[in-house]
């Protein structure tokens, strides 16, 4: 007999530590100069090694920083971390400045967006490649976009609660990597099956400036003399314009109905051969084009809404780790960069995801077929561009159900996890959370997305100009507030140590990067 997710929730309510998370936060933001335009600077000295530093590194161009915060299981010091590092960037950075949004500042072409550069190692070259690769199958430009990227997992205290009250008497004294990756899948299912919804709720990208499609068809509409926008669009980063490939959807089905089957068929697509990838080559002279011809270069390249991720040790081969040890954490992809928040991310958002990926694990699961796996993807895309639009409908399993009943009713669903983390915490902060979410569904104005355009409108102003005058206002605030000496004094040890750690990868790397690139290739091809 199958376990009420009331009886599932009950159980894990009853240990205090099992509904503690562990999380992390990665934020990605160009460097600008005060004309709003791509630097052209190399990654700041101050900033140290953006190959071995561990809360600050590049993304896809010199211009892009990626902000990393360490594991934590509090939301506040999560927070309060991730706003030191931006406090020590934003006033190290003396002219430059932060861009607080997702779809990017003004841009002169792709020949202006200079690729991140990670020294001659091995790894380094490895890393730049797979970006050079990037750039010349998508083009630069979608790879200035940018994202917060919420890492989550759950402790071993919910593991072991929640499969003794599933097995229902059965031994679950010590849940094992299949028990939690194989409940992890299941979460993922879930999640990418309402993945529609946080895109409605945090989508803020409707518009974009007129650099950004020079050149490239595109189904956007005029809103002024610089900026385009879709009218009831709510994530632009996440449509075609953005973080979508249409060859991968056209030729690669990653299942998530088993963590076998979810890595082998991610090792299927970095070991075929895609015909368009092929004519761009290899190598010209001495320079790598991508990292192989293959549908995909590495299971970085997989663009989605979430991931099953793990900490692999240095060198080894990620999926093989992966399917070795299970699922340890994971990735969840789709969120924009807030341009009103000053980390581009906040409390609220974050315990409504917390409460979000609970309410995905506890509730019922079923495989997914092809059918269902079309409907998760076309939903995705009609929230992106017209989720804002009355009486939107979406495919609920066949059946057709507007966006708002259907949002609705997963909020009332998760109103007794939100009451179950208050009585934990003290507070009714979780249940705020949701009814904040609640009042967006009420009325789409309230959205990020929806505040953005009113904003613009009201104030006439482009894209470029609004997300300019939020990024100003953020570095103000940043630099007033005056990092402590103590914790100045830490990322100053950060940077130097991951200069050092740099130097010792470069002096002991063995230079010969045909063979480590032919290595890694290969590797692949065990797991098929």
């Amino acid at each position: 007999m199958a376990v009420q997710f009331s009886d599932k929730l009950r159980a894990l309510a009853a240990d205090q530590h099992a509904l503690i998370f562990n999380r992390g936060i990665e934020r990605e933001a160009l460097r600008v100069d005060d004309t709003g335009s791509l630097a052209r600077t190399t990654h700041p000295e101050f900033l140290g090694s953006k190959l071995c530093h561990p809360s600050i590194t590049t993304d896809f161009s010199e211009a892009q920083l990626e902000l990393i915060t360490p594991v934590s299981n509090c939301i506040d010091a999560t927070l309060e971390y991730l706003s030191e590092i931006h406090q020590f960037v934003t006033q190290g950075l003396e002219d430059e400045i932060l861009w607080c949004a997702s779809m990017p500042c003004v841009l002169a072409g792709d020949n202006d967006i200079p690729l991140a550069q990670y020294g001659p190692s091995n790894l380094g070259r490895l890393k730049t490649t797979y970006r050079n690769g990037l750039g010349n199958r998508y083009g630069r430009a979608m790879q200035t976009i940018c994202a917060v990227h919420y890492n989550f997992s759950f402790s071993d205290t919910l593991w072991q609660a929640l499969s003794e009250v599933e097995e229902q008497g059965g031994d679950a004294k010590s849940p094992g990597a299949d028990y939690i990756s194989r409940r992890y899948f299941d979460l993922m299912r879930n999640f990418r099956r309402l993945s529609w919804l946080p895109v409605y709720l945090f989508g803020a990208s409707p518009a974009v400036c007129n650099s950004f499609v020079k050149g490239r068809a595109h189904q956007l509409d005029r809103f002024d003399e610089g900026s385009l926008y879709a009218r009831g669009a709510t994530s632009l980063r996440s449509s075609n314009l953005g973080y979508q490939s249409d060859a991968q959807s056209g030729l690669i089905d990653i299942c998530y109905n088993s963590l076998d089957n979810y890595v082998r068929s991610l090792a299927k697509a970095i070991t075929t051969p895609h015909d368009d990838y092929t004519r761009i080559g290899l190598k010209n002279e001495d320079e790598y084009l991508q990292v192989n011809a293959n549908i995909l270069q590495s299971e970085a390249e997989f663009y989605t809404t979430i991931r099953a991720k793990r900490v692999p040790p240095k060198g080894a081969n990620f999926l093989k780790v992966l399917l070795e040890g299970g699922v340890e954490y994971l990735e969840i992809r789709l969120l924009d960069v807030n341009p009103y928040l000053p980390l581009g991310i906040d409390a609220t958002e974050i315990r409504f995801l917390d409460m979000l990926l609970v309410y995905c694990l506890l509730t019922d699961s079923p495989e997914h077929d092809d059918a269902l796996c079309k409907a998760v993807n076309d939903n995705v895309q009609t929230v992106v561009w017209r989720g804002r639009q009355p009486d939107t409908t979406l495919d609920d399993g066949g059946s057709a159900r507007t966006l708002k009943d259907w949002g609705l009713e997963v909020i009332d669903s998760m109103q007794a996890i939100a009451k179950t983390m208050d009585n934990l915490h003290g507070g009714n902060q979780y249940s705020e959370s949701l009814e904040s979410q609640r009042l967006k569904l009420e009325d789409e104005q309230a959205t990020p997305s929806g505040r953005i355009l009113a904003d613009m409108r009201s104030g006439s102003i482009p894209f470029f100009r609004f997300a300019m005058n939020k990024a100003l206002a953020h570095r103000d605030d940043f630099r007033t507030d005056t990092l402590p000496k103590d914790r100045l004094e830490y990322f100053k040890e950060l940077a130097t140590t991951s200069i050092l750690e740099q130097k010792q990868i470069e002096e002991t790397d063995d230079g010969n990067f045909d063979r480590y690139l032919a290595e890694l290739n290969a590797g692949y091809k065990d797991l098929l």
